[in-house]
């Protein structure tokens, strides 16, 4: 039995660092932080694997869909190269987080804390400030209203414009100073594989093989 079993038969599996991340290219595993119906905004405590109030949801802005992440990944510097090649815009780097992805589903579900299974379709390019902040939008496996979406392309266009709108204005309060926040880039499937995948390389190019990464998570939380 190596590290990784191990410490799943005696601990719960940190969400980050203890769930496989699937397949880019098929299927991807999600843990879900916030739900449309959150006024709070949610958000793992790395270090211990629990979910934390970050803040309240500012004004009227709360999720168009469940938003979390993939577990095992990481944006760091494959990330910002990745940005980088595809805006012209130089020397930008990942945000230092798990890649974030939003997933359809015509379920309404009740709260986040949980793990799902969805299929990549695309993603939205955030750049905020000098860092890039990639969205992947992926749908509920089996999911009965959004099975026929394939690619961002056959998400309806208010849908897409909903989740721009949404990542352009959720951290603005009026009379601060306008951040510099954009989406440059809203890019299909096949570049979403590319983006995850490139996500997966950062991780392990940041914390190693996962057994690795539970290890030092344990010493780390001493």
């Amino acid at each position: 039995m190596n590290l990784d079993q191990l410490l799943r038969t005696v601990f719960q599996a940190h969400p980050w660092h203890g769930i496989e991340p699937g397949d880019p290219a098929d299927v991807v595993n999600a843990f879900i932080e916030i739900v449309p119906t959150d006024t709070v905004k949610y958000e793992l405590d790395k270090a211990s694997g629990h979910l934390r109030i970050d803040r309240p949801q500012r004004y009227s802005s709360q999720p168009p869909t469940l938003y979390g992440f993939i577990p095992r990944t990481y944006c760091g510097k494959s990330i910002g190269d990745r940005a980088s090649q595809r805006t012209g815009l130089p020397a930008l780097y990942g945000d230092h987080d798990p890649l974030d992805v939003c997933v359809l589903t015509e379920k309404s579900i009740a709260h986040g804390n949980l793990l799902l299974r969805a299929r990549p379709i695309g993603g939205l390019r955030m750049i905020d400030g000098n860092e890039a902040d990639d969205k992947i939008v992926a749908v509920l496996e089996k999911d009965i209203a959004f099975v026929d979406l394939h690619d961002i392309a056959d998400a309806p266009p208010g849908l897409v414009d909903r989740l721009r709108h949404y990542f352009l204005t959720y951290k603005q309060l009026p009379g601060e100073p306008l951040r510099s926040v954009s989406i440059a880039e809203v890019y299909d499937r096949v570049e979403a594989v590319e983006v995850i995948r490139r996500s997966l390389d950062d991780y392990k190019a940041e914390f190693g093989a996962p057994a690795e990464a539970l290890a030092k998570l344990l010493t780390d939380s001493r």
